[in-house]
């Protein structure tokens, strides 16, 4: 879909006005299907159940880090036509100080089989024209466009939207809601049947 100049310019940015995404943080980040269609798989039995699509969602998630250092991975689910993850632009020692001491090393998550990361043992949209280097904006960008590519191949369809324009985003200010949202991203196949974003 092709916007005309006045269109793009008449987007309203619901981001946190003067608030600097690409600083050091943690972020919980929101992405749905075109149409929220079921893309990625489906729910059996309270489990997210992987199609190629969605293994293409995951696999390119748990490749950030190596693309892109500033990104630090943390929780994230595959759901039907949506994902949920924590991501943290890192500073110096690879934490970002709202969650991790000082000193402590960034932990390695795992990527399950149902499309979920998990530890070991509001709405946002950005213009292109004002996109930063190194923020959540690019980091989303880069992801879905990736994403977008290879699951346009596999179906023969170039230039069909698999995302939605925009995404969802909340700032995570402390520990305490760092915990409560890994908890809801956890049990978020649990719920599919009560989410917002079912079908």
């Amino acid at each position: 879909m092709i916007l005309r100049k006045r269109d793009r310019l008449s987007r309203r940015s619901i981001r946190l006005r003067d608030f600097d995404y690409s600083q050091t943080g943690a972020y919980f980040v929101t992405l749905c299907a075109w149409n929220k269609e079921c893309l990625f798989g489906d729910v059996v039995d309270n489990e997210m159940r992987l199609n190629d699509f969605g293994r293409i969602v995951v696999r390119e998630w748990s490749r950030t880090h190596e693309i892109r250092k500033e990104i630090a991975l943390d929780e994230f689910c595959v759901m039907p036509n949506h994902i949920h993850g924590i991501i943290s632009i890192v500073g110096a020692n690879g934490c970002s100080p709202e969650i991790c001491s000082p000193g402590t090393p960034r932990v390695q998550h795992i990527v399950g089989a149902n499309g979920c990361l998990s530890e070991p043992s509001g709405r946002s949209a950005e213009s292109p024209l004002r996109m930063k280097s190194k923020s959540v904006s690019s980091f989303i960008a880069g992801y879905k466009s990736s994403v977008t590519k290879q699951i346009n191949e596999i179906r023969h369809t170039p230039g069909t939207p698999v995302w939605q324009r925009n995404y969802y985003e909340r700032v995570i200010r402390n520990e305490d809601e760092l915990c409560r949202i890994r908890q809801y991203i956890r049990n978020n196949p649990l719920k599919w049947k009560s989410d917002n974003e079912y079908p």
